[in-house]
């Protein structure tokens, strides 16, 4: 599983914050109670000083057991005392008691062995998943809320089956990719005419994915191709980023979503970037959705046929048709 360092760095201020979140609102409660139960901090100023007197007393040979023995009845005495006092108030024994929240890594965010814990790896989700909304409408695009309804169940052209039946299909296929994503899946490659859920299903997927912990990019065409331009050529970047890191993340990431594939301006530089991902992430066995508009003989006129090799070889092809369901809800 790849991690990307720079949603990481964000995951890892934003744990940070709520850490310091957690603990402010301890502090918070503590100057409440202290206030209201004045006794309340002279014992926990006196427990302080028996744990470190205890400490001492346990490496002084001359006091013996029994000073070890008097300072924990001292010390246990006093934390009856505060339970009392606490109950009294009306506060839970342990309302001023420092948790953690996650007790697996006790809110370092890393378990013993250095891997990153899973509350930290919820803060990562989150993290990228801001990121991915910024493009995809992930807060209502989701399998549960995916729609056949628009599609007609009349049979399409010479397909021999219906956009229903394509897209019963076609939603099974993408939903067991998602749920089931990992080091043995494939690439897909969605090719039709627009406004047939390419982009929905897209989002979908990305969800998922980036739920269960993997690094998801999502980018278009154009954008992507404005980047590796960037990183070449020296060129402004107008969306105020580092080519380089990002060219890094397309071709490192987990899950690399292409969309609009086919509707950047052609250049010969522009066919060598779309054949760099292709190729370099086939190497590497990172998993790749292509987006497009063109059929795969389109896109090998547009490409070439090193690129379309690949496609036919090693992308699950699945194509979309139908009416156009913007259109339709648009007229209903």
């Amino acid at each position: 599983m790849a991690l990307d360092g720079k949603i990481m760095a964000a995951a890892l201020r934003r744990y940070q914050d709520g850490k310091e979140s957690r603990q402010a609102e301890l502090n918070r409660r503590t100057a409440e109670v202290y206030r209201r139960l004045p006794r309340l901090e002279s014992i926990d100023r006196e427990l302080r000083g028996t744990a470190a007197r205890l400490v001492i007393a346990a490496f002084d040979e001359s006091g013996g057991d029994s000073a070890v023995k008097a300072l924990e009845r001292e010390n246990l005495s006093l934390q009856r005392e505060r339970e009392t006092l606490l109950a009294r108030g009306g506060y839970p024994y342990d309302y001023l008691d420092e948790k953690p929240a996650c007790r697996l890594c006790g809110d370092s965010g890393f378990l013993r062995d250095g891997a990153p814990c899973r509350c930290l790896m919820a803060c990562y989700a989150r993290e990228q998943n801001r990121r991915l909304s910024k493009l995809l409408d992930l807060g209502s695009q989701s399998f549960d809320t995916f729609s056949l309804d628009w599609y007609s169940d009349q049979p399409w052209g010479g397909s021999g089956r219906s956009p229903l039946e394509n897209m019963e299909m076609v939603l099974e296929i993408c939903a067991n990719y998602a749920h089931k994503f990992g080091e043995r899946s494939g690439n897909l490659l969605f090719t039709g005419a627009p406004g047939l859920g390419k982009t929905f299903l897209s989002a979908c997927i990305a969800r998922e994915v980036s739920d269960a912990g993997f690094s998801v990019v999502y980018d278009t065409a154009g954008h992507v191709i404005q980047q590796f331009e960037s990183g070449k050529f020296g060129r402004d970047n107008p969306y105020e980023e580092d080519p380089e890191t990002e060219i890094d993340r397309y071709l490192k990431c987990d899950l690399l979503i292409v969309d609009d594939l086919g509707t950047e301006m052609l250049t010969s530089f522009v066919q060598s970037v779309i054949y760099r991902l292709v190729n370099d992430r086939l190497i590497n066995r990172r998993k790749t959705i292509l987006s497009t508009n063109l059929s795969v003989d389109k896109l090998e006129e547009r490409y070439g046929e090193a690129v379309a090799s690949r496609i036919r070889g090693e992308y699950q092809i699945l194509r979309f048709f139908g009416e156009d369901i913007r259109i339709l809800k648009r007229d209903r």
